[in-house]
Parts: structure tokens; C-alpha cells; sequence
């Protein structure tokens, strides 16, 4: 007979057509068997990606409680949609263990390649079927899908768990229904998998039954980056976990998630939790450093003791609003004469030169990642080796170092606004539990220009002037994302001057289009930014702001910069009150020194917080994961003895190499102490660790 698909099979191979159907009704061809193999594992894909949005359809609308009085439809229809994309990458992962059996028994066995799908269909349905029966119960309990609580709770005691699910979940009757939902739905693929689909077609010319083969292998290779980038076809703009969380609603970015995504975090924050095992200090080097730290006698074994500040009183009238805007990627390097020509700074070089603006260019950042500068101004930490958006002891309390009490303490509601998903490094929630009275993410602002990491600049910061009240105190952290890969900003929209940077640029570097594109990026971000500061400064007269830069090390002209340039960046304090030449010149830190310089500059004389960090107006050197930095000088803190490298320009500048060796060690065993272990100074909390 003639081959149904009229792609694979040449005549007299055959006696039945199978190539429109997928169907177990294959013949000896070698084509005709992998067609329809593949046709197969094709059913199977669509049945899981089908059902996997049928089940959380079901998950919203059985646990529609607790969904947020202001999400509609709409709000609905995009989560199943994002969340439609996400699970490609699980349907991908679960789609696997087919592929391998086909290709294993296709030229084999018939018989036994449907055993195979038989017993892989019957495990993967069963677990599938189990895990979603137990999502209702775990997100009542945890407001939560399935986290690491999931790992965690493998080190429970066993007893004791069975028998609280036992009296608590009904097991038996879950545990019941769970299975016959699996049996109905292991019968439902077997069905689909035997039946046939279609009618059989006309045998096609061998032109164009070649040109069917590679358009039907071409297809598959696009379903394979769908799945594999989570219904994209590129990162850039790609679906995962992470990024999943873009309504406004917690439910629903839960919801996006499907139940093997849900696992997949899970793991993935019990990992790093368990990576996170912070440095190699004894109880008595903590507290040994930390009373160097202070300049006291180590008498004390409670931490908070030597963490203990006291504000020298104000230097300016109390603002009423305070905004700290961390600027993604935003570093120094730019904003300095070497690289004037590339006038990519220009808007915040103008606000720096002016009479109410002072700076500090030596600045080092808390880590190598946003979440690291962020950690840093929420919780005052430096980076320790611990992964603080995933730790248990972050979501118990607010950390006495942390942002939000301290400036609760002096009068301000506290408000955190990030351009990307509440869902990202669990900003979210993190916020929340360090203090913070709101948090504005992705959902917030509407459907507006963006990348996968959140909005574009200018709709964050005007989402920021509209939720800011006037008559009231308040604290504001603002996180942009716009000066990020995959850089989407429509930059010859916004009028990037792209060919008077190009001509500013060295010749070898000037066809470098990528490079372009990262420089008009901060040129945006920089426009941005000093736009939103003038705003502000309309706005709310009185007002303080710092800007800072996250983090550099993401692009340099030169392909092997200068340390300084790859590293560093800028604190740009302004607003009324603040005056040049407020800041010492020989002024340096690192974002865990953000914080007391605020509280400093605008708490009353005797003001009593705790912090590792100190004030700028003060501070001579600034560390960070791996680096350190003075006014004249910066250097690697593995690197012992100490081998300085210029900063802005000329030869390094002297460092005490002994001071700084202490200081390096004090901040980072007190961050990591503190942040893990608590106040009391005990060595039996660092035994088996």
C-alpha cells in the first residue's frame, strides 16, 4: 500500500500506511519505523503539556481563596499562559525517558517498545498524579507549591511525619485518589498513543517527500529549544522559575509553576542552602575580630555588643523621603574623565556637578550578582559565602543590621520596588521578611516595555512617582534591571547616538556592535536615572537619594581592563542638605556602608542602631567576596601579601597592609556569624557544620 505520510517510505516496503497516525501499525522501513516512533513520542509530548495546564487550571480554581481580590481574568489567563510556556521544559525533561525507548526498540520490537511506553507512561502518571493531589494541601499549609521544605523535611523524623499526615491529610484517601487519577490518565495516553490520526495521503514525489523529512526533523529541533528555554527559542526571553512570578498576584506566580518546576526549585534552593557553609572561623576568631572590628575588649559572647553604633547627629534637615535607587550594572568607569569622549554619563555627571551632590567613586560592590547588592542594603551583611534569599533563619525575623527596622525606627514606612518578578531569588518574600512594609514586582506595573528581568527603566521609576506619597515619610529602595543582557531596549527609539559613540570609541573596538549596544544601555540607564532624580527632587522637595551601582564586571571597552574599571562603583549621594566635599576624599567602602552613611547623615545625635558597615563619612576601605579597595588603592583579598593596583589614577596608594588583612576577615566572619548563627557566640552551634 502507498504510505500515509507520503514522506518516509518508498513503494512496495510495506503493507500498511502508518505515517499519519502515529499508531503501534508500523512496517519494516527504516524511515516509516522512526516516523512513527516519533509520531508517538509527539502524542506524548502534546498529552503531558495538556494536562499539565489542565492541572493548573484545576489548582486555580480549587484554591481560588486565596487569590488576591484584585486579580481578574486576566491576570488568570496570563499566568496559564506563562505558565503553558514554562511547562515545555517539564514536559521536555518527562518526554525524555520516551525518546531513549523508542530509539532503543523502534528497529527492535514493536511489542516491546509499547511495554516501555506502558511501564514509563505508568511511573511518570503515578508521580505526576501524587504530587498534584499533594500541591492542595502544601500550598494551604505553606501559602506555598512545592519548595525546599520538601527536602528539608527528608530529615524529619519518619514516624512522626507518616503519622501526621496520616491524622492531618487523610494519606489513605489522598493517597487513594491520586492513583485512580493516575490509572484514568495512564489509560487516556495509551488510548491516544493507539489510536490513529488522519487519513492516509497520496504517495508524493521524492523531492518532496525529502523536503517533508527535513521539515518534519526541523520541527522537532524547534520544539527541542521551546522545551529546552521554556517556550522560547533563546534565553533571552525564555521562561524558567525563576522569572516565572510577572502577575501581581502571589497565588497566581505560584500557579505558573508546574508541579515538576515546583520540585526542580525546591531543589535547587536546598542546594544552594546547603552550599552556603559560610567561611572558616572559630566562635573565638568571631569574637575576637568583631571586638577588633569596634576597637573593644572581646569581653562579651553576644555579637550585638560589638555591632552597636551611635548616630553623631544630623547634618542636614530630616528628609522626609529617602530613595535609594541600586542601579543594574551600573559602574564607576564610565563616569570618569578616561572615557568623556563616550558621553554615554552625561546626564548623571551633570547632576553630580552640581552644588547639592557629592560622591564617592571607590565603592566596591556587596558581591558579583545583583542578589548580592541587594542582600547588602536589606540586611547590612557583607557577602560570607551564604546564600541568604534561601536561608531559614532570613524568613524568621528581620535582622537587627537590617534596612527597614532601623529606618521604621526613625519614622519611615518602608516600601522595596524592583522591576522584575516577585519570584526572582525570592525577592518577594525576602523583603517582606526583612522588615519591609511593601513590595512593588513585575505584576505591579501593568503591561509595559520589558525584558525577561522586569520593565524597562522609565516605567519603573514612574510607577515609583505614582505610588509615593508626598505627606509622608517614607523609605524607598528602587531596583532597575534595564542595563542588562538580553539589552532590549529599543535604543534608536529612545535616540541613542549610536554613531557618535562609535566614532569615540578605539578603532578596533568600533565594529563591535554588542559592545555598542551594552554601551547605549547604560547611556539609557544613566538618562533614566538622573531624569527620575530631577523628578524626585520636583517632587518631593527635601528629599535625600543615593544611587548606586550593583555591580560592574559585565562589559569594559578593553578586553583586559584595569581592576579598578572592572570592579568598582559609584555612590552619588544628593538632594537638599547635602553638600560637596561631604564625603572625605580619600572616602571608600562597599554597599554594606550605604546604609549607616544614611543614617548618619539624617538621624538625631545619639541614635542608637547596629551595623557591620560604617558611614563613608569616615570609612577608608571597602571589601567584598573577593576584593578590597581604599582611595588610591585595590587589590584581591586571596592574594596575600597584599598586591595593590591603582585605582583612579597614577601609582596605588599606601595601604596598611595589616589593618586591612584584620578588616577583611572581621566583616566577612561577622556577616556570616550573625547571619547564620545568631547573637550568642557559642562554638557548639559550629560543631558538624
Amino acid at each position: 500500500m502507498i504510505d500515509g505520510s507520503g514522506i518516509f517510505v518508498k513503494r512496495g516496503r510495506y503493507a500498511r500506511s502508518i505515517g499519519s497516525g502515529g499508531g503501534w501499525h508500523s512496517d519494516s522501513s527504516f524511515w516509516g519505523r522512526l516516523y512513527d516512533m516519533l509520531c508517538r513520542v509527539l502524542k506524548v509530548y502534546a498529552f503531558l503539556l495538556v494536562m499539565f495546564t489542565l492541572m493548573r487550571m484545576a489548582f486555580i480554581i480549587g484554591l481560588n481563596s486565596y487569590m488576591a481580590q484584585n486579580s481578574g481574568m486576566a491576570d488568570v489567563l496570563h499566568a496559564l499562559w506563562r505558565g503553558a510556556r514554562l511547562s515545555m521544559q517539564s514536559t521536555g525533561v518527562l518526554v525524555l525517558p520516551f525518546i531513549i525507548a523508542g530509539l532503543v526498540f523502534f528497529l527492535i520490537s514493536k511489542r516491546a517498545e509499547r511495554a516501555a511506553f506502558k511501564v514509563i507512561a505508568a511511573a511518570e502518571m503515578t508521580a505526576l498524579s501524587v504530587l498534584f493531589v499533594a500541591s492542595f494541601p502544601f500550598y494551604r499549609t505553606f501559602r506555598s507549591g512545592f519548595n525546599q521544605m520538601v527536602f528539608i523535611g527528608a530529615n524529619e523524623d519518619w514516624t512522626a511525619l507518616f503519622w501526621t499526615m496520616m491524622k492531618e491529610y487523610w494519606l489513605p484517601v489522598r493517597l487513594v485518589v491520586a492513583l485512580l487519577l493516575a490509572y484514568v490518565l495512564w489509560r487516556m495516553l495509551m488510548t491516544f498513543l493507539d489510536h490513529r490520526i488522519g487519513p492516509e495521503l497520496p504517495r508524493m514525489p521524492i523531492v518532496i517527500r525529502y523536503v517533508g523529512r527535513l521539515a518534519f526533523l526541523y520541527m522537532l529541533y524547534l520544539l527541542g529549544l521551546l522545551s529546552v528555554y521554556g517556550g522560547s527559542l533563546g534565553w533571552q526571553t525564555g521562561v524558567n522559575w525563576e522569572n516565572a512570578g510577572e502577575t501581581k498576584d502571589d497565588f497566581l506566580n505560584e500557579a505558573i509553576l508546574d508541579d515538576v518546576q515546583m520540585l526542580y526549585r525546591g531543589y535547587e534552593i536546598n542546594h544552594r542552602n546547603h552550599s552556603s557553609n559560610g567561611l572558616d572561623f572559630t566562635a573565638a576568631d568571631v569574637k575576637r575580630l568583631a571586638a577588633n572590628l569596634r576597637g573593644m575588649e572581646a569581653s562579651s559572647d553576644n555579637l550585638d555588643t560589638y555591632l552597636g553604633r551611635e548616630a553623631p547627629g544630623q547634618v542636614m534637615e530630616k528628609p522626609r523621603q529617602v530613595f535609594v535607587i541600586i542601579g543594574e550594572s551600573y559602574a564607576s568607569w564610565p563616569l570618569i574623565d578616561k572615557y568623556a569622549q563616550l558621553h554615554i554619563a552625561d546626564p548623571m555627571k551633570e547632576i553630580i556637578a552640581e552644588d547639592d551632590t557629592d560622591v564617592c567613586y571607590t565603592l566596591l560592590p556587596n558581591g558579583a550578582s545583583t542578589v548580592s547588592a541587594m542582600t547588602g542594603i536589606v540586611t547590612g551583611f557583607a557577602d560570607a559565602n551564604l546564600y541568604l534569599t534561601t536561608m531559614e533563619e532570613a524568613y524568621a525575623e528581620p535582622y537587627p543590621c537590617a534596612s527597614a527596622p532601623i529606618m521604621e525606627e526613625l519614622g519611615y514606612s518602608t516600601s522595596f520596588w524592583y522591576a522584575g518578578p516577585a519570584t526572582w531569588e525570592s525577592i518577594g518574600q525576602f523583603v517582606r521578611a526583612q522588615g519591609y512594609d511593601s513590595f512593588h514586582g513585575r505584576g505591579d506595573y501593568g503591561d509595559v516595555p520589558g525584558s525577561v528581568w522586569g520593565v524597562d527603566d522609565a516605567s519603573l521609576y514612574r510607577a515609583v512617582l505614582d505610588g509615593t506619597p508626598v505627606d509622608k515619610q517614607t523609605f524607598t529602595v528602587i531596583l532597575n534591571v534595564s542595563n542588562h543582557s538580553p539589552f532590549t531596549v529599543d535604543l534608536e527609539r529612545e535616540g541613542f547616538p549610536r554613531e557618535r559613540v562609535r566614532a569615540a570609541l578605539p578603532e578596533g573596538a568600533r565594529d563591535d556592535e554588542e559592545l555598542i549596544k551594552q554601551l547605549g544601555h547604560y547611556w539609557y540607564e544613566s538618562r533614566e536615572m538622573a531624569s527620575f532624580i530631577k523628578a524626585l527632587k520636583r517632587k518631593y522637595p527635601g528629599c535625600l537619594i543615593v544611587a548606586i551601582g550593583d555591580h560592574a564586571d559585565r562589559y569594559n571597552i578593553e578586553k583586559n581592563p584595569a581592576m579598578y574599571e572592572r570592579y568598582a562603583v559609584p555612590c552619588i549621594i544628593t538632594g537638599a542638605g547635602v553638600m560637596k566635599g561631604m564625603l572625605p576624599e580619600d572616602a571608600a567602602g562597599s554597599q554594606i556602608d550605604v546604609m549607616p552613611t544614611i543614617i548618619d547623615m539624617i538621624a538625631p545625635a545619639g541614635f542608637r542602631y547596629l551595623s557591620i558597615g560604617q558611614s563613608l563619612s569616615y570609612n577608608k576601605m571597602g571589601v567584598n567576596y573577593g576584593f578590597w579597595i581604599t582611595h588610591g588603592a585595590i587589590g584581591k583579598t586571596d592574594v596575600l601579601p597584599i598586591e595593590p593596583y591603582p585605582t583612579l589614577e597614577g601609582e596605588p596608594g599606601y595601604v596598611d597592609a595589616a589593618r586591612l588583612d584584620q578588616y577583611i576577615d572581621a566583616v566577612r566572619a561577622v556577616s556570616w556569624y550573625r547571619a547564620k548563627y545568631g547573637a550568642e557566640i557559642d562554638e557548639s552551634k559550629l560543631v558538624g557544620r
